[in-house]
């Protein structure tokens, strides 16, 4: 179990534009599912559009849309529009492309930052502390049934680059713990994220939070609607994805995402999460929605 998963998913080659400015290559991670995963594109696309801005300003918003799924070990070709370079912040529009179509489009935007007054969202007290949590790993090592594989429980176990943690309980093969619209996960990198060629420590791990954010998101809609991730008929696809940073930190510690669920119908949930350092500094928060379709 690697962190490398993840620096493949935003290691980018360099090639040439073909509608843009720039265009950068990352060949999507294994999954044991039929496309790849969401915040694969995320990553790639974020670690795109850092990039592409030369002058010091830190990627504080991402705005995307799931177009098409994505083939599992391709390259999906990132091209980068040049929208805007100001003085305070710039804006850059990102389209991935695979097989000749378009698959995956974002506005990220930028900011210089400057003086201002502080505020961080309140942290979640009062939950159990990640060392006495089960891995994921641990809590499935001898469970089984619905739809889950070896394979998938490989991936579940330590495919996914980071530890992570549920409370109350993971939703894998049942819905563990009360089924109400809320939960929290801590989330840790396996290993030492290793350094990106044409990233900082710094944007690597503002691309590490956008990678990480889409795996458990849509998870409270599951838990209240009673859905566990393995039962059959089950499917789910990202649709829509918005996440703000507010602050940079290291991501070589336990993260706390703490999630909701906002709304669920008509084959859709909206999901909604926000990161905190294990000291309390709130990170960035997310917005996402999904297609969840039970049969």
């Amino acid at each position: 179990m690697t962190s490398g998963i993840f620096t493949d998913a935003i290691t980018l080659e360099k090639a040439d534009p073909e509608h843009f400015d720039l265009a950068f290559t990352a060949v999507t991670q294994p999954c044991p599912w039929p496309k790849a995963y969401g915040g694969d594109l995320v990553a790639a696309a974020a670690a795109a559009a850092m990039r592409s801005v030369t002058d010091g300003k830190t990627l504080h918003s991402m705005h995307s849309y799931f177009l098409r799924p994505a083939d599992i070990g391709a390259a999906v070709r990132y091209e980068v529009e040049l929208l805007r370079d100001g003085r305070g912040y710039s804006t850059r529009q990102v389209r991935g492309y695979q097989n000749g179509k378009p698959l995956y489009v974002c506005l990220a935007n930028f900011a210089a930052g400057e003086p201002g007054g502080s505020f961080s969202a309140e942290f979640v007290d009062g939950l159990p502390d990640p060392e006495a949590l089960p891995s994921s790993a641990e809590y499935i090592a001898e469970r089984g049934g619905g739809t889950m594989t070896e394979e998938s429980k490989a991936y579940w176990s330590g495919g996914r680059s980071f530890d992570m943690r549920h409370v109350p309980g993971p939703v894998y093969l049942e819905v563990e713990g009360e089924k109400a619209p809320h939960q929290a996960v801590w989330l840790k990198p396996f290993d030492p994220l290793r350094p990106v060629e044409g990233l900082t420590d710094a944007q690597r791990d503002l691309a590490a939070l956008a990678y990480m954010c889409d795996y458990t998101i849509l998870e409270p809609i599951l838990r209240v609607l009673d859905l566990p991730w393995a039962r059959p008929g089950l499917v789910t696809a990202s649709l829509d994805h918005s996440m703000w940073f507010h602050r940079t930190a290291p991501v070589d510690d336990w993260l706390l995402y703490v999630q909701e669920a906002v709304a669920a119908d008509s084959g859709r949930g909206l999901g909604y999460g926000r990161f905190f350092t294990r000291d309390h500094q709130h990170l960035a928060t997310v917005a996402q929605e999904g297609m969840i379709r039970a049969a």
